[in-house]
Formats: C-alpha cells, sequence, structure tokens
C-alpha cells in the first residue's frame, strides 16, 4: 500500500539576506532556548528563588549542553567528520545528539548553582520542564533538515524524504516514519506530565522532578529509536538505547535519593 505526498520539508533555509543564510534549524533551536528561559525564570520567581542567578546558569548550562551534544555527535560519527573535519562546527546543518546534552548541560548548571550559592536542586527541578518543552520544540528542526527519521512505511502519517536525503540501500523508498514527531510528541507529553502531575506532589522532595523527567526522556529514547535509521549498534542495542537505559537507571535511584533525603529532613 503507498500513501500520498502529504507532507515534507519545504527545505532548510528560512530566508536570506545577502550572504546571511537563516536556516530553520537554528531558529527553532533559538525559540526552544528562548521560551524556555523564559518560563525557567517565571517559574524561579514564583517560588521565591533568585532568578536572575538561575538563568545566568542556566544560560551557561545551555551553552555546554549544546557544546557537549555536539561532541557527543562527532565521537559517534568520526568516520564522516574525520574526512570532514570543517562540518564539525556546521552545527546549523543539525547533529546534536541530546544524551551528550544531557550529560554536559546539568552538570555545568548544577556546578555554578552549587558554586553561587544557589539551591542546586531546586534549580534542576526548574530547568526539567522547560527542558522537555524545549526539546518538543527544537525537533522540528529535523524535519526542515530531513534527518532523523525512521524506517520506510506506507502509514498515512508517513513522511516524504528527497531522494538526496535518502539513505543508502533506501533509494527506493518515498515515506519513512516521522520519528522526530514522534519524539517531539512525547517530549511535549513530558513537559505535561511535569507540570501538571509530578510537580504538585514531589513538590517536597527536590531533585525529584528532575530525576523524573531524565526517566520519563529515556523509556520515550528507548521505544523510539528502533525505529531510526542513522543509530549506531552496539551488541543487540543501539548507542542511544544503552544511553536511555542508563539513564533510566539514574532517574529511578535518583528520584528514590530524593525522597529518602527529603524523609531524612523532615524527620530531623
Amino acid at each position: 500500500m503507498s500513501v500520498p505526498l502529504v507532507w515534507s520539508s519545504p527545505g532548510a533555509i528560512a530566508f536570506q539576506l545577502g550572504p546571511v543564510v537563516i536556516r530553520w534549524y537554528g531558529i527553532l533551536m533559538a525559540t526552544a532556548i528562548v521560551v524556555g528561559l523564559w518560563l525557567g525564570h517565571r517559574r524561579a520567581r514564583r517560588e521565591g528563588l533568585p532568578a536572575d542567578d538561575i538563568i545566568s546558569a542556566g544560560q551557561w548550562a545551555i551553552l555546554a549542553g549544546l557544546v557537549g551534544a555536539r561532541l557527543y555527535e562527532v565521537a559517534f560519527n568520526w568516520d564522516y567528520y574525520g574526512r570532514f573535519p570543517a562540518k564539525i562546527v556546521a552545527v546549523w546543518e543539525g547533529g546534536l545528539a541530546i544524551h551528550g546534552g544531557l550529560i554536559a548541560g546539568p552538570l555545568v548548571g548544577a556546578w555554578l548553582a552549587w558554586r553561587w550559592r544557589l539551591p542546586v536542586l531546586r534549580a534542576l527541578d526548574i530547568a526539567a520542564p522547560p527542558i522537555a518543552l524545549g526539546q518538543a520544540i527544537g525537533r522540528w528542526g529535523n524535519f526542515f533538515n530531513e534527518e532523523a527519521f525512521g524506517r520506510p512505511t506506507d502509514l498515512a502519517w508517513g513522511l516524504y524524504i528527497s531522494p538526496p536525503q535518502r539513505p543508502l540501500g533506501f533509494a527506493q523508498h518515498e515515506y519513512f516514519h516521522p520519528t522526530f514527531l514522534y519524539e517531539s510528541l512525547w517530549n511535549l507529553a513530558v513537559f505535561a506530565v511535569l507540570v501538571a502531575w509530578l510537580r504538585p506532589r514531589w513538590a517536597a522532595r527536590p531533585g525529584a522532578l528532575f530525576f523524573g523527567y531524565v526517566g520519563l526522556y529515556s523509556i520515550g529514547r528507548f521505544v523510539i529509536e528502533p525505529l531510526r535509521l542513522d543509530s549506531f549498534w552496539l551488541g543487540s542495542l543501539r548507542v542511544p538505547q544503552l544511553a536511555s537505559l542508563l539513564g533510566i537507571a539514574v532517574a529511578v535511584a535518583g528520584v528514590a535519593w530524593a525522597r529518602r533525603r527529603a524523609a531524612a529532613l523532615a524527620a530531623g
């Protein structure tokens, strides 16, 4: 069964002003960052925390996360970047691995919060929902770049991929799973769960909300990843799936630790 052309990328370039090329990927990443910082600042003020200082730490965390995401991507695609080193800095073409960002960003943000004598765990909880929403927005950059799609499909929502962007061995296929969309919708659902359900229930357990985000994101990524065509295998699992399993383990341990810590503080 074949599907009609329902939707396809209009191209990676939004507009051009002389020699300056503005790409959709950059617009969406910038939008995700601005929205995330605005939400974080708003929440910090509502909780009576030093919002400006927390957002300053968050800005450095975002920068570290972008660097970490790029380094992670380059490390696992060195066959390509080793041959074309100039492409390492071409982040506007895509290629930001979220697992690298989840390692570098929170570590730098938490370290700065500790150094500036900010409430580290509460700051991480404030960051969690904006991170999830930012991912939901940023994933659409993959749509415009025609990347991060999945296996061929004949489903009604199959995404048309132009011939130059089709992987080797798939030139005869036109429609592919829009796995970027699946992950975007999952992240949007994670954002809603964090804000509407977990945050009021875990308000007295600093750190739990952040670890909850890590676990929920990792579950979705583990399930969606097998559909993709662009990830590396390590044994019987893909590398992002292994990273997701580690994320789930960290989340379970982190939520349990936050619960015990809150109970101990309440008792003592």
